[in-house]
């Protein structure tokens, strides 16, 4: 773990270039999705392109993390922006001739999508490595923040930039913010964790399977750890379908239009800023897993409350989508620390992919559920039963000895478990 005292310029430096990625990749995302939806008008193609963007989490993802444990970090990243970006070129150069077809932005979409794959476990292992422990609960919440600013900011700047330039334009914008990703990654080292070492003293190389086994291994292997990942699995079975049918509350329930969806979703992004900045000034409790659960409490209590608004009373649901997005970098922002403070560097990157395919294997599998559950009974008694279902985990959370003391071991990548001493957060 870094202890230097000045690791604030190298790793804000990547940090912000990747924020200036992030800003670029969120406006390309929204200009490919109005594209779509202009050019076919098809649900069944929006639908189809967003199951496209996720596929590679849930396939690719796992396969990703071992290399990346394997690979340089900081090359693992630039390369990453590299293609995302050459991707952009192209889909630039379509658009410019008139020759873009909705099967080109499949495959954009797809190959952006590969990257983040590799790109996102890059970074989050690289973090451990840049940031003193006590500190990463604060950058976790600024990571939260820049999330939710991408979220409030991006489709209005998106439809703003795309009234005043042409979509190749817009493009382009994309590829001169993963130059800023990328230049500080050439000149400033990454730390890389220790190589595994084989009982004669050498470096170890098992395969890549052998490495992808190893990380599952790890997992299981560890009760608490396990038990964490279940939980965030579980919430994001009963959370996704919720926020996706949306527009379906507004319209059926509310019987409101587009000026009440977007209050819906703005208010959350407020919340989701105001709570970011609070984790980053605040860093959370001394055992971050009471941030996380008080949070999650916060969040169930936060969707319960909206499946139970009455229509009239739509402020009272502008309320608790502000609660909702307020308690999100909460709990998600100390979990992220959490692993990456007590996961062996090594098994980052294995073990932050595995997550992410886990969870985004529910998308599919949720909406397939709550669609016809929706239809049937409508979209209300969702909410309720994503709130409460928060609510459930987060009291079994509370009463699962493994999760609760989480912090107070670290697990080897050889699978052994050392006593550690929580960390204190400090203003330092």
């Amino acid at each position: 773990m870094n202890d230097n005292p000045r690791w604030q310029r190298p790793f804000f430096l990547i940090w912000g270039g990747q924020a200036f990625s992030l800003l670029g990749s969120s406006l390309v995302q929204f200009a490919l999705v109005w594209w779509l939806t202009q050019e076919t008008g098809s649900a069944t193609v929006l639908a189809t392109a967003t199951l496209v963007a996720v596929l590679p989490g849930i396939v690719i993802g796992p396969f990703a993390g071992a290399l990346v444990d394997r690979w340089p970090r900081r090359w693992v990243m630039v390369v990453a922006d590299a293609v995302i970006a050459l991707t952009t070129v192209w889909a630039i150069t379509l658009a410019w001739s008139g020759s873009l077809q909705p099967w080109h932005v499949y495959v954009v979409m797809f190959i952006r999508a590969t990257g983040g794959a590799f790109h996102w476990p890059a970074m989050q292992a690289s973090t451990s490595l840049m940031v003193p422990p006590q500190h990463l609960a604060r950058v976790a919440g600024m990571n939260q923040t820049l999330y939710g600013l991408m979220n409030i900011m991006a489709p209005p700047l998106g439809a703003l930039l795309l009234s005043l330039l042409a979509l190749p334009l817009l493009l382009l914008i994309d590829v001169v913010t993963a130059l800023l990703a990328i230049l500080p990654l050439l000149f400033i080292p990454v730390p890389q964790p220790p190589a595994q070492q084989t009982a004669g003293g050498g470096t170890q190389r098992p395969s890549m399977l052998s490495d992808l086994r190893a990380g599952v291994r790890y997992v299981l292997n560890w009760p608490g750890l396990l038990l964490l990942m279940l939980i965030a699995t579980g919430l994001n079975f009963v959370l996704t379908p919720a926020f996706s049918l949306m527009p379906l509350l507004v319209v059926d329930h509310f019987q409101g239009g587009p000026w009440h969806l977007g209050g819906l979703e703005s208010v959350f992004g407020v919340g989701v800023v105001l709570g970011g900045l609070l984790l980053s000034a605040w860093g959370g409790f001394r055992r971050r897993i009471y941030t996380s659960l008080l949070g999650l409490i916060g969040m169930g209590l936060g969707v319960t409350l909206i499946g139970l608004t009455p229509a009239a009373l739509f402020p009272l649901a502008l309320a608790a989508m502000f609660l909702a997005g307020f308690t999100q970098p909460l709990v998600n922002g100390p979990v992220m620390a959490i692993m990456q403070a007590q996961v062996a560097p090594e098994m980052q990157g294995r073990v932050f992919t595995l997550l992410g395919a886990a969870a985004s294997a529910m998308t599919p599998l949720s909406l397939a559920v709550a669609g016809p559950v929706a239809d049937a009974v409508g979209v209300s008694p969702w909410y309720v039963a994503g709130g409460l279902g928060c609510l459930l985990m987060a009291g079994l959370g509370l009463m699962l000895p493994p999760v609760m003391h989480i912090e107070d071991e670290r697990q080897g990548a050889d699978g052994t478990a050392a006593a550690v001493v929580p960390v204190e957060v400090s203003s330092d």
